[in-house]
């Protein structure tokens, strides 16, 4: 249940135009699918790992709403390896709320990071990515978040609108569930022009060129309080230069 306008699908022939362009492109799953050389059908055998997130401890408005598993790869054209588990880390200039910590998450289950699937879709993304910026290694964080009503509401971002401080983001929407709101909002990060919209395919994508826009997603509440309520969702960044760490 939405009141927000629909996502502004871009035609696949038109992916890396409308990222060069705008910022930002919304891929329905059929396209994810094409772009990524991933079947709809394997994917959707991924769901039910969204029931096994721990809860998110670090969560400094002291809200117990975000659930997350965190690992990291390197994609080198065709070749993905995993990289040693580490901790998650934004600078402050990114993340006010929670940047400038080292925060550890458990890693993500061993089921996803060994399926075929799982290397299609990251090594297909990553192509987008060096379309969009160029052919080199890419350090690829991946988040998976389950954001729920525990407390009656539940915030995908509440670091407000963001960059990741990467440079390609994709934000695939897995599942909604009893929910209202989680209205995705983008904006020219030289300006206040943007868009708003809600993501409520399952295996939709938002991709971002991180370095010209910013994001957030508005909070979410059931639409029936007495049933469980929750947003899921996989979020994937690729940045060129490693990844982040207090060192930089």
């Amino acid at each position: 249940m939405t009141s927000s306008p629909p996502p502004p699908l871009t035609a696949l022939s038109d992916l890396d135009a409308q990222l060069a362009s705008a910022g930002f492109a919304v891929l329905d799953a059929g396209s994810l699918a094409v772009l990524t050389h991933t079947a709809t059908a394997a994917l959707q055998r991924w769901p039910s790992l969204w029931n096994d997130l721990p809860p998110d401890t670090h969560l400094r408005d002291g809200g117990r709403y975000r659930r997350r598993r965190h690992g990291c790869f390197v994609v080198d054209g065709a070749q993905m390896l995993a990289a040693p588990h580490r901790a998650h880390w934004q600078p402050v200039a990114y993340n006010a709320l929670h940047g400038g910590i080292e925060r550890w998450f458990e890693p993500l289950p061993a089921a996803l990071a060994a399926d075929p699937a799982w290397h299609s879709l990251i090594v297909g993304l990553a192509a987008t990515a060096s379309r969009l910026g160029g052919a080199r290694p890419w350090y690829v964080e991946a988040h998976t978040f389950r954001i729920d009503c525990t407390d009656g509401i539940g915030r995908p971002t509440p670091e407000g609108a963001h960059r990741d401080g990467v440079d390609l983001v994709a934000v695939v929407l897995v599942a909604r569930h009893n929910v209202k709101g989680g209205e995705t909002r983008v904006f020219d990060a030289r300006g206040p022009q943007g868009v708003r919209f809600t993501l409520s395919e399952p295996w939709s994508v938002l991709l971002l060129d991180d370095a010209c826009v910013v994001h957030e997603s508005t909070p979410i509440q059931p639409v029936d309080p007495a049933q469980p309520a929750y947003r899921d969702t996989l979020v994937l960044t690729f940045r060129r230069a490693g990844f982040q760490g207090p060192a930089e």
